[in-house]
């Protein structure tokens, strides 16, 4: 009676069942994603210790929300030993990386995406263990570099890698790659709602979603956030002051503040690209490149130690304003270069970091100048941080939406939604033809993801009546039962059909004779003089007007034929025509013209004309 009541009056059993497995599946990936963030964190703060703190005795404060997980060695700042780490890191991670598992190289998300759109959701079960290991070793040494990219592949492989230990389809696969990256994400940022947003949003470059995704990718990362702050806490990352948003004039230097981290994120991907292209082109082993960037790296300890590691911590203190605006402007130049040199030789971490810190130091040197020379109209210094920190990184990666999300549950704070939202979605539309993430795809049209799916969408709209179009009033090639085999030979050479319907005395159809029967017998010997179309029939699906498209493809692909006899829905031996392969993608490419120019038929303005003055 329950099972009637639940099919009748509320749910299908077959739909609940499968919404019940969809969550079964995505809480799984976010328990792994969540583990694995945990386990990652604590080994990037016990390399951290043991290396940064115990061998060079450099010690960068973190952010205000993250609590100590080792307490600090009594090892005096040795600068020598802080610039000699990166190198080492650099050939450790290189080796690890190269030798194991050359795709956990870079930032991680690119491979994540490039897995979604052309992988099919695959990711190798060994690259979270790898990414694992490479980006502890990178973090833990000083290198500029932060914990999204590497995470996301983590989570993205976890996913990837159930999917295939249960045999799920493709489509499941790739879903459950994208709510193991959100779910990486949300824990670890303990941000959980702008993870889930993040992992659909960072797939595209235009301002698009993949909206099939975000429910698994909010159940996974909530679920992940909830097994990662068992562990860690669930403090957001960032200690914040009081800030908010109540003088409209403050939309002037927010404007200001949009044009600064615009152009920062265009210098940034520049420089980062640039220099992960000259190393590319390095004629030496891959994995001695991550070394040689760990010198650049390292050469940064002698002079502006600020640009190595995270730089959580700058972030933190600008805040409050108690950094020099010219260390801040000193940090932005730093930390491009030492990112590019990081990730861009091949050493393995993420981008988002290091853009956020990149983005704060723009923000709170910009607000050092609006606090000076218009106090009245300017924000708070703390909260120039804040909005730069979502700008430049929305700008820079293309993912507006997210961002705003991100940067309010990483700070706690969501009094400065606003100005968030009018600095990235400004900073966004003058940088959204470059992305730090060069696997992103324009929009959902241009995946090979949703490429069968819209041509079965446009395919299922049409009929096959609608695919004969004026050969439907053309009379129909045929053949009687006893047409010799010399007649039919003629018949293809003159034609561009690939068979022919048979008929018999009455006009009615008996079988299809095609290409294929008709090559085999005039290759059997002693054959050919006396075979005619009768004993060549074959049998072969059969079409009406009425059908689809999509039908009619799906039958030429099972049965393997290239064109279709097309009969009466009233008289299946009536012949009305035939349906090929050739009309079918004419119908098709017509009917995406037709669709074309109708969309932009809606999105031209319309002006009504004006009345003529009279004279």
């Amino acid at each position: 009676m329950k099972f009637r009541l639940l099919e009748n009056q509320f749910l299908p059993v077959d739909r609940a069942q499968r919404i019940g497995r969809l969550l079964v599946l995505c809480a799984l990936v976010g328990v792994l994603a969540g583990l694995g963030g945990a386990f990652f964190e604590v080994l990037v703060e016990w390399a951290r210790h043991n290396l940064l703190d115990g061998l060079a005795g450099y010690r960068p404060p973190g952010p205000g929300g993250e609590s100590e997980l080792f307490s600090h060695t009594d090892t005096p700042f040795r600068p020598w030993v802080l610039a000699i780490l990166p190198v080492v890191g650099g050939l450790l991670g290189g080796l690890v990386v190269f030798w194991l598992a050359p795709e956990a190289e870079g930032h991680g998300t690119d491979a994540a995406i490039d897995a979604y759109h052309n992988r099919r959701g695959l990711l190798r079960a060994r690259v979270p263990i790898v990414k694992t290991i490479a980006s502890a070793i990178t973090l833990g040494t000083g290198g500029s570099a932060g914990r999204e990219g590497p995470i996301a592949q983590i989570g993205a492989g976890f996913g990837s890698m159930m999917s295939r230990v249960l045999g799920l389809s493709v489509q499941e696969r790739r879903m459950l790659m994208v709510a193991g990256m959100a779910a990486g994400i949300g824990a670890v940022f303990r941000a959980p709602l702008a993870g889930a947003l993040f992992a659909a949003e960072v797939l595209y470059r235009e301002m698009d979603m993949e909206l099939e995704v975000i429910v698994p990718s909010v159940i996974s990362s909530i679920v992940a956030y909830s097994v990662f702050t068992m562990f860690l806490g669930a403090t957001p990352l960032f200690v914040t002051p009081h800030f908010s948003f109540d003088d409209p004039r403050q939309l002037f230097p927010y404007f200001v503040l949009a044009l600064v981290v615009a152009a920062g994120a265009r210098v940034f991907i520049m420089v980062f690209y640039g220099i992960r292209d000259r190393f590319k082109a390095l004629k030496i082993p891959a994995y001695i490149k991550p070394m040689l960037g760990g010198v650049v790296v390292g050469s940064f300890a002698l002079f502006l130690p600020e640009a190595l590691a995270s730089g959580y911590g700058l972030v933190q203190q600008a805040f409050t304003g108690s950094v020099s605006p010219y260390l801040l402007l000193a940090v932005v130049g730093g930390k491009i270069v030492t990112t590019s040199f990081t990730i861009g030789s091949g050493q393995s971490g993420g981008v988002f970091g290091p853009a956020m810190v990149i983005g704060g130091a723009l923000g709170g040197a910009l607000g050092f100048f609006f606090q000076h020379y218009f106090p009245e109209v300017s924000p708070p210094l703390g909260a120039f941080v804040v909005v730069g920190m979502a700008g430049f990184f929305a700008s820079a990666a293309n993912t507006p939406i997210s961002t705003i999300i991100m940067v309010s549950e990483i700070t706690g704070s969501y009094k400065l939604l606003v100005p968030s939202m009018w600095v990235c979605v400004i900073a966004f539309l003058l940088v959204r033809r470059s992305s730090l993430y060069e696997q992103q795809l324009p929009r959902r049209s241009d995946s090979p993801v949703h490429l069968g799916e819209m041509m079965g969408d446009v395919l299922e709209r049409l009929s096959v009546r609608d695919a004969l179009g004026d050969k439907e009033h053309e009379p129909t090639i045929t053949v009687r039962s006893k047409t010799s085999i010399a007649e039919i030979t003629t018949r293809f050479i003159e034609t561009r059909h690939a068979c022919f319907p048979v008929l018999d005395d009455d006009g009615k159809l008996m079988g299809v004779v095609d290409e294929r029967a008709l090559r085999q017998a005039i290759g059997t010997e002693g054959l050919s003089g006396f075979v005619v179309a009768a004993d060549l029939i074959e049998r072969a699906p059969l079409l009406t007007p009425e059908d689809s498209l999509h039908s009619a493809m799906h039958e030429m692909v099972t049965s393997h034929n290239d064109e279709l006899v097309v009969v009466s829905p009233d008289d299946k031996r009536e012949v009305v025509g035939s349906l090929s392969r050739r009309d079918l993608i004419a119908a098709y490419d017509h009917q995406i013209q037709k669709d074309l120019e109708e969309q932009a038929s809606q999105r031209r303005w319309q002006f009504p004309k004006l009345p003529k003055r009279r004279a």
